[in-house]
């Protein structure tokens, strides 16, 4: 039955591409980026999906005012298994980032391009070769009349890529009964070119904005002001120790196996040479090993900036942007091995748990007490310019949730 499966599956190149093709000429970037959502998107995806043989198709509307309809949509759509108590979940998300430099682009970015293997436009890669994967395995079932041991469902869904306020954060919170507790979660977002990473853990996420204020003067009478930026600037070195107050290391997030405390983005200050600053604005990215917390990282950071407030006679503001915590899937859950398996028979390959820096929605499934896998096998084109997804790994990622789905008690 497996094989007769994936011998099906092959035979999808040509339904790639048309699913490719009318999802890159529908421009769903968030509308609090500039664009217009993800309503025209799911629209077309909804006439795909009731024309499939789904058991249940339905959509989640999440109030939006910013968005020309009102709301945003995350579509659900599931296929009875043997067992109806559980479900195998595929997830990924309708929207895309903007295009950027348009002279970047070597296509148009709206319009599907297909060279060989690749199909050029926006959001071809991220998520809609993991959206597309999803619909195929279950095609395959449904053309060959099969059901699988438990449901296999997709959930599609609005806003992943700037926060998941109209996405998956609403879902679990007003919408819980849609999970039970014996369900499981694929989330194609994520991966290597090579498809032997199984993603099972992120670092927390803490993002900080620092304000700091002193008093603006002339630059050639400095002792009549203080000096905002050179404070800033101290503060921003001192910030380096945190690399060695929190300095474990973990190899399951390798290469970079330890927190990250990265300075980032700066606003402008003054507008002229001339003049001292009397504020200064700058960011921190932090990428915190689960081993530590987020409160422990805030308290040291508070330390550091009372000694920079002391020697520069400044005030400093500290606000959250970002403070997020991951709870891991135990790489030795049931699931995490399934999935391990099934991508070694897929493509021929060594496979592992890892651990990634970037965030996933996979992170509020996990919080929630769901066992998460995120898996793709990814050229990593994600918000560059000529963006591409491959055809091929678009196939073998729905064998890959096929073989998941067959196999799972």
């Amino acid at each position: 039955m497996q094989k007769k499966l994936f011998q099906k599956i092959d035979t999808y190149k040509n339904a790639v591409i048309d699913l490719q093709t009318h999802m890159i000429a529908c421009p769903a970037v968030s509308p609090h980026q500039g664009g217009l959502g993800e309503n025209a998107k799911a629209n077309y995806l909804l006439s795909v999906l009731r024309n499939m043989k789904f058991d249940e198709v339905s959509v989640i509307y999440i109030k939006d005012a910013k968005c020309k309809e009102g709301v945003r949509p995350n579509i659900v759509a599931k296929y009875y298994g043997k067992n109806k108590a559980k479900t195998f979940w595929v997830m990924a998300h309708l929207d895309v980032v903007p295009p950027g430099d348009l002279n970047l682009w070597k296509t148009d970015p709206f319009k599907a391009v297909v060279k060989g293997d690749k199909i050029y436009g926006r959001g071809s890669e991220d998520n809609q070769q993991g959206l597309v994967s999803g619909i195929l395995a279950v095609k395959a079932m449904m053309d060959l009349g099969i059901r699988p041991p438990c449901n296999y469902a997709l959930l599609l869904n609005a806003d992943e890529e700037i926060g998941s306020q109209f996405g998956i954060i609403p879902i679990l919170k007003k919408h819980s009964k849609l999970f039970s507790k014996e369900d499981i979660f694929m989330v194609p977002d994520g991966g290597n070119p090579k498809g032997t990473m199984i993603e099972v853990a992120e670092k927390n996420m803490l993002w900080l904005k620092f304000t700091v204020s002193g008093k603006q003067t002339h630059s050639s009478t400095p002792h009549s002001g203080i000096n905002a930026h050179r404070a800033s600037a101290h503060l921003v070195t001192k910030l380096d120790s945190l690399y060695t107050t929190f300095n474990k290391k973990d190899p399951l997030f390798a290469p970079e196996s330890a927190s990250t405390f990265e300075p980032t983005k700066r606003e402008a200050n003054v507008p002229n040479v001339n003049t001292i600053p009397g504020t200064d604005i700058f960011y921190l990215d932090c990428r915190v090993l689960p081993c530590y917390t987020n409160a422990q990282v805030l308290a040291e950071i508070g330390k550091i900036c009372k000694t920079v407030e002391k020697q520069h006679k400044v005030k400093i503001k500290i606000e959250q942007l970002i403070n997020e915590f991951s709870a891991p899937t135990d790489k030795k859950h049931t699931f995490v091995k399934l999935a391990q398996q099934a991508v070694k028979d897929i493509y021929k390959n060594n496979p592992r748990p890892m651990g990634v820096g970037g965030g996933t929605v996979g992170a509020f499934l996990r919080n929630a007490g769901y066992p998460v896998v995120v898996f793709s096998k990814l050229d990593d084109m994600a918000h560059q310019p000529n963006e591409y997804c491959s055809i091929k790994n678009t196939l073998g990622d729905a064998k890959v949730f096929a073989h998941i789905a067959l196999n799972l008690k």
